[in-house]
Parts: structure tokens; C-alpha cells; sequence
């Protein structure tokens, strides 16, 4: 072959391989539209772990698609208050809500199943039955019924019990108590007699300051001292009952969600789903030493006692039980969270349990 035939067909060649690449661009720009979503976080942005979980979700969201979906991150009461999320959702007044979901027990207790329940599951057997348990389908026929579908986006792990003015020994101590909780943990607890109150996280110090509330749970003792309570409460008691593995939710409208190209569906599921890992690492790193700050400066640390533990979990059955006569979606849930919180409960007890157990008392012996 002569040069002048070899550059001749070169160029044929090269021009036909730009006229595939233009022929590709549109098709490739098409899957990759500009999207831009905004989503309001149920919590102030002073809370790096829990409100930026949101953060890390619209993170992997812009880096998974170069840039061309970008979710806008607000923190409660910017644009929607920290209650009003699902509402907001629901209407399409925004796309997207980083939230608790049992924020809104009110409007149907089945609502609290995609965050916890009181004596539910822990947060290795939540990650369980939402992903290969059949949570999720069964959350998201629900959800549908909102205009929203949903995906795990975070968890807390089992919370603490709350910081309480004055010691809580037995039930008749709680008596009257007006308590911050949120969810169906007030439902619960509202049959020992106490009072519950639903705040918002960012003015429950200056509920438990004024002595407006008695006693106030959160989340944990790295959320808990950045907002402060141990200077107006001095008893911290543990274990938050009703919250053994608290998940965040992405509730997402569903008419947007409809919208999406279906690879920027894959890459909010996968970046949900970052997030939730994410979370519980920034947990179990921060909440040790943030406990000893807090044990350091006079935080009283106080178990609830087994009766009242009994107590409440007795009024969670029956509670249990007249919501499920009278609400069949709330029925369906509840069988399959239960039922799997029975075989979850039947293995943790042996390796879990016991190599868990074991090493605690190491830890207690100043052997880690």
C-alpha cells in the first residue's frame, strides 16, 4: 500500500469513527440530563453525623453522574420544617426528605416501621429485613399510597435513653413525667403515665432549660453534647427501648422518582445506601469518647431498671395489638418486623451474644 492510498483510507477511516462519536454524544447525554432535587434534612446542620448523612448521600449522588444530578441540602426549618418533610414530599413542594420516618406517627403508626419501633430490631437485623427480608417492598407499598417511594439512608444504632432532671427508678416515678419523644415510643410510654411531648430536636434545650419538659431523649452521646443537654439534665439513662436500630429515610416523591433516567435511579439506591453505612461509622467512632467527655464533666450514667423495662415492654405488646385490630396495613408490617425479630433474636444470642459479652467483661477488666 502507497502512502498517499494509506492516508486516504486513514482519514475515510478517522471520519468514520468521528461521525460514530457524534452519533454516540446525544444518545450518552440523554441518559445524563441535567436533575437538580432538593432535599430537607430533619435535622439542624449543627449535627455532622446525622444531618450529614444527607450530605454524603447528594455527594455520591454528583460524583456518580459528573456532576449532572445535583441534590441541594437543606437543614430543618430552611425550607421545610423538621416535621414537615413527608408533607412536602407527598405535595412536591420538594423532591426529597432525609428523615425519620416515625416523625410522622401521627397520621398512621405504620409510618414508624422505616425508622423503629419500640423493642424492634437492632440495627444489623433493620439492614436484615428492609434489604433481604422484605422490608422495603412491603415499606414502599405503603410509601406508594403517599406519592413516595423510600430507601434506607442511615442509622443511629440502639439509642441512648434520655437525659432526665431528676432519677427514674420505678414506674411510679414516671408518673406525670413530660417527656420529650418522639414516634411510638410516646405512644408506648403514655401507658405508664407519662406525658410526651414532640419537639424538634434544635428546641428541646430550651424546653429541658425552662423546665417546660422533664426529661428529653435524642439520639446519643456525641448528637446529645453538641446540643448541650448535659448542662440541664444530670441523669442519662440507657437503653433507648424504643430505639434499637433507627433508620434514616430518603423519602423521595414518587412522580420525580418516575422521572429519572433509570441510572440515576441505581445511583440514588447506591448512594442511599453509602450513607447508611456511613452514618453508623461515624457513630460507633464518635459516640466513645464522647461519653467520656460527658462522664468527665458530672453526667450521671443510670440503666432504667428492669421493672420498668417489663413495664414498657408489656405495654408495647398490648399496644401492638389494638393498632393491628384495627389498622390491616400496620397488621401486615408488624407480623413480618416481629417475625423476623424472633430469628434474629434466636441467632444473636449465641455467637453475637456471647463473643460480645466476653469481651466487655475484658473491657471492664482494663484488658483492651
Amino acid at each position: 500500500m502507497d502512502r498517499r492510498s494509506f492516508i486516504k483510507k486513514a482519514g475515510v477511516a478517522g471520519a468514520g469513527a468521528a461521525a460514530a462519536t457524534a452519533l454516540a454524544a446525544p444518545a450518552i447525554a440523554q441518559t445524563m440530563p441535567k436533575v437538580t432535587w432538593r432535599c430537607s434534612s430533619g435535622f439542624p446542620k449543627a449535627l455532622d453525623t446525622i444531618y450529614g448523612a444527607a450530605e454524603v448521600f447528594a455527594q455520591a449522588v454528583s460524583e456518580a453522574t459528573d456532576g449532572n444530578f445535583e441534590i441541594q441540602v437543606y437543614g430543618a426549618g430552611e425550607i421545610v420544617g423538621a416535621l414537615e418533610g413527608a408533607d412536602a414530599v407527598r405535595d412536591g413542594t420538594i423532591e426529597i426528605a432525609h428523615t425519620a420516618s416515625y416523625y410522622f406517627f401521627g397520621k398512621d403508626p405504620t409510618w414508624a416501621f422505616g425508622t423503629g419501633v419500640p423493642f424492634g430490631l437492632n440495627q444489623r437485623m433493620t439492614n436484615g429485613w428492609l434489604y433481604e427480608g422484605g422490608g422495603m417492598d412491603l415499606l414502599n407499598e405503603f410509601y406508594a399510597d403517599n406519592n413516595m417511594i423510600a430507601f434506607p439512608a442511615g442509622n443511629t444504632g440502639a439509642q441512648m435513653g434520655g437525659w432526665f432532671r431528676k432519677e427514674i427508678n420505678t414506674v411510679a416515678d414516671m408518673q406525670g413525667l413530660k417527656f420529650r419523644i418522639g414516634g411510638f415510643g410516646g405512644r408506648i410510654i403514655q401507658e405508664l403515665g407519662v406525658v410526651p411531648q414532640n419537639i424538634p430536636g434544635g428546641d428541646i434545650y430550651a424546653a429541658l432549660e425552662k423546665g417546660t419538659i422533664d426529661a428529653a431523649e435524642f439520639v446519643g452521646p456525641y448528637d446529645d453534647s453538641k446540643l448541650g443537654f448535659n448542662k440541664v439534665a444530670p441523669y442519662y439513662y440507657y437503653p433507648g427501648w424504643w430505639e434499637g436500630g433507627v433508620t434514616l429515610m430518603n423519602l423521595i416523591n414518587l412522580d420525580k422518582w418516575n422521572e429519572l433516567p433509570s441510572a440515576y435511579k441505581g445511583v440514588v439506591k447506591s448512594a442511599s445506601a453509602l450513607a447508611n453505612s456511613v452514618m453508623m461509622a461515624r457513630y460507633d467512632t464518635l459516640n466513645p469518647s464522647a461519653l467520656k467527655t460527658l462522664v468527665s464533666e458530672g453526667t450521671k450514667l443510670r440503666p432504667f431498671s428492669l421493672e420498668i423495662l417489663e413495664s414498657c415492654f408489656a405495654a408495647a405488646n398490648k399496644v401492638y395489638a389494638e393498632i393491628g385490630a384495627e389498622n390491616a396495613g400496620f397488621k401486615k408490617i408488624h407480623d413480618s418486623y416481629m417475625s423476623y425479630r424472633g430469628d434474629g433474636y434466636l441467632w444473636f444470642q449465641l455467637s453475637e451474644y456471647n463473643m460480645d459479652t466476653f469481651m466487655m467483661i475484658q473491657q471492664r477488666g482494663g484488658k483492651l
